[in-house]
């Protein structure tokens, strides 16, 4: 090792930029070959900043890098060195092409065991859907990959964790971890390799080859390794594997993040590869960063942190930084926030430097944002990566009308999907009408659509003859493209469906880059399904597409595609879950704290068949997880949500309340509860 160098520091302090500059010093002035370079990120969406400086004007030609994740690197791995290891490893069949498997395909085999399982009650003692039976079984799979505990392992401490508080939770521990031993049973027999198994398989398995090490050693003389507070424990294991055969590492830590703890993120295990490095590099934030909204965030960390110091007194006074604001009704705090924004945007301030966070975003709160927002002519996009395929409207849309390309399947979608669906395709179609129209044409016995011209001609007028003329160009479209369902994937006819309908002129689709964007996801999401379960195609791809539909419509969850996390290129009002926004790792000028009174800010979902602090290398096998230590981690998990918000804000956050929360219930959430506390101290410390 030549050079090492750790650097640290809260967010905006210049790390990244630091570490893109040393990257060209490396190529530059070192003729180092970018393809020498290893740039690992947690995930592919915080490699943004890096892949924005790689293409433009005056970076080096030539001399692009992609930011890889443990993942992709461990899957890139695998299918060099696949030959090499299958058959210690375990395959039935290790001269079979492995099949990597996304989220989504590991559902779905995953389902198979446990609807087995939740039929035989086993699960009955816990309110649980088989849904996130299936999620939570393969977030145990990930999280035992990701620290290299073993199944066993992992039930210990789960079992351990609750002590004799619930009598009941063994035998479920047991029996989840059961369904992860089928499902790893499953895919060794079948050469089919999920998440937590191509991570095993690279830790444990090629890291001990001996020709691996020498690829791995030629390959790569130097890291670059940024956002280390969101990794996983096995990434510090890999950099210390590697250590000795790199020429140079530079290793990047945000000093206020580890947002991505529930996921199996390990902040502390991270911070000490600075042990490993001769130099340490403590940023601080920049000179031109907002007093005021530092002083904030100061104030924040040290109220929600007794072992961080409290911040000398200072000349900024934090409340500066934010616009307080309290509504009775829920309805209210949305007409509020999205008459701030108007204002703003007509003052000059760009759409794109505007986010509107909310420890939860709902469905009726995201309609109610955009709605405002474009009556008012202001763009707005939003992401929620974890929410399902089928809660997407175009994309139900789209599922909608192929079940009528199909007939042989037998299924008649209901009414209300019928005309949602012309509504939302039909430029024009207003919902009252489109109701009219599907409740004429649509014949749910058969699942058929009549033409428009059978149609009377005063309920023509009504429904329009421009509407009724697209109408009929769609019907028409569905009755030719059977024989085109028939023969080709899902993928494939969802792809035409909108290129050649959809998109065009007098649809509803043809200027709508969200619902691009939905439907683009959607075919990668079909395309995936049918490469892992059917790589070698067959003759009638009707059953498959069945197939698929059938599972979007069960809950099928997304995976992570980045053209999702790309809206941040759009001048747009950027609407989101706070945690999400967190992970862009980019600055704004202005933020929206919705909701502030709700408890949702500091509270984690319940996941009664697995836990992320407990099955972590930092938790003490054997311990129980007391109130306690539920409490302080839930201080700390909001400690560094707001401090992280606060550090990627330029000019001033809105936090705006509800007294009565979306469900109409009274709301004193702990983020409320802080900053009314600050509020008050500070107002009495300037009287004083």
């Amino acid at each position: 090792m030549k050079t090492a160098q750790f650097v640290e520091g809260p967010a905006g302090s210049g790390k990244t930029t630091h570490a893109i500059e040393h990257i060209r010093s490396l190529i530059v002035d070192q003729g180092v070959r970018p393809d020498e370079i290893l740039l690992l990120v947690p995930q592919r969406v915080l490699g943004r900043p890096y892949q924005i400086a790689f293409s433009s004007p005056d970076w080096p030609g030539g001399a692009d890098i992609t930011p890889v994740t443990i993942g992709g690197l461990a899957r890139r791995s695998l299918e060099l060195f696949w030959p090499l290891i299958a058959e210690k490893a375990g395959f039935a069949h290790p001269t079979w092409e492995p099949g990597f498997l996304t989220i989504e395909t590991a559902q779905y085999f995953m389902a198979q065991f446990v609807n087995e399982a939740v039929e035989t009650g086993v699960f009955d003692s816990i309110s649980v859907t088989p849904f996130r039976i299936m999620n939570q079984t393969l977030d145990n799979l990930s999280k035992a990959a990701m620290n290299q505990f073993t199944l066993d392992e992992v039930a210990s401490r789960l079992v351990a964790a609750w002590g004799d508080r619930h009598s009941s939770r063994p035998p479920v521990y047991r029996a989840s971890l059961d369904l992860a031993a089928r499902f790893r049973d499953h895919c060794l027999e079948n050469s089919l390799l999920d998440f937590s198994l191509q991570i095993d398989l690279f830790m444990k398995d090629l890291l001990q080859e001996p020709v691996f090490e020498r690829y791995v050693k030629r390959a790569y003389r130097h890291l670059v390794a940024d956002n280390l507070e969101e990794n996983f424990p096995v990434v510090a294991d890999f950099i210390r594997w590697a250590w000795d055969m790199l020429d140079s590492a530079l290793l990047v830590y945000d000093t206020d993040a580890g947002y991505r703890s529930f996921l199996g993120a390990d902040p502390a295990g991270m911070h000490d590869l600075a042990d490993l490095c001769d130099e340490v590099l403590a940023f601080q934030p920049l000179q031109s960063a907002n007093s005021a909204i530092l002083a904030l965030a100061g104030e924040f960390s040290s109220r929600l942190d007794s072992a961080t110091p409290v911040p000398a007194p200072s000349p900024a006074n934090p409340l500066e930084a934010v616009h307080f604001s309290t509504h009775t009704f829920y309805p209210q705090m949305i007409d509020w926030t999205v008459d701030r924004i108007s204002e703003l945007v007509a003052g000059g301030v760009s759409p794109r430097e505007i986010v509107v966070l909310a420890p939860f975003l709902g469905d009726s709160l995201r309609f109610s944002l955009a709605q405002g927002l474009e009556q008012r002519d202001i763009p707005v996009v939003s992401h929620r990566p974890s929410r399902a395929v089928r809660d997407e409207p175009a994309a139900r849309t789209v599922l909608t009308l192929m079940s009528l390309a199909y007939p042989e399947w037998g299924y008649a979608p209901p009414s209300a999907d019928i005309a949602d669906a012309l509504g939302q395709v039909i430029d024009g179609l207003d919902p009252a009408r489109a109701w009219l129209l599907a409740t004429i044409v649509y014949k749910q016995q058969s699942g058929e659509l009549s033409s428009f011209d059978a149609i009377e001609a005063r309920a023509q007028q009504r429904i329009t003859y421009r509407a009724g003329e697209r109408y009929e160009e769609l019907r028409q479209w569905l009755v030719d493209s059977r024989d085109l369902a028939a023969s080709n994937p899902p993928d494939v006819f969802i792809s035409y469906l909108f290129g050649e309908v959809l998109s065009q002129p007098g649809f509803g689709y043809h200027a709508d880059l969200d619902a691009g964007r939905v439907v683009a996801e959607l075919v990668e999401s079909a395309r995936k399904f049918r490469q892992t379960l059917y790589p070698h195609g067959i003759e009638d791809w009707s059953s498959v597409s069945k197939e698929y539909v059938t599972l979007v419509r069960k809950g099928l969850l997304a995976a992570l595609y980045v053209a999702s996390w790309h809206a941040e290129d759009q001048d747009a009002v950027f609407v989101s879950p706070a945690y999400t926004f967190l992970m862009r790792n980019r600055q704004v000028d202005y933020q929206f704290w919705l909701d502030i009174g709700s408890s949702h800010w500091w509270e984690r979902l319940e996941q009664p068949l697995t836990h992320p602090y407990v099955l972590s290398r930092n938790f003490p096998a054997g311990q129980i997880w007391t109130d306690d230590l539920e409490y302080a981690a839930r201080r700390e998990a909001l400690r560094r949500l707001v401090v992280g918000l606060a550090r990627r804000c330029r000019e001033g956050i809105f936090a705006v309340a509800a007294q009565l929360g979306e469900q109409g219930y009274e709301q004193q959430g702990p983020l409320l509860l802080l900053l009314e506390q600050l509020g008050r101290q500070v107002d009495a410390d300037g009287a004083g």
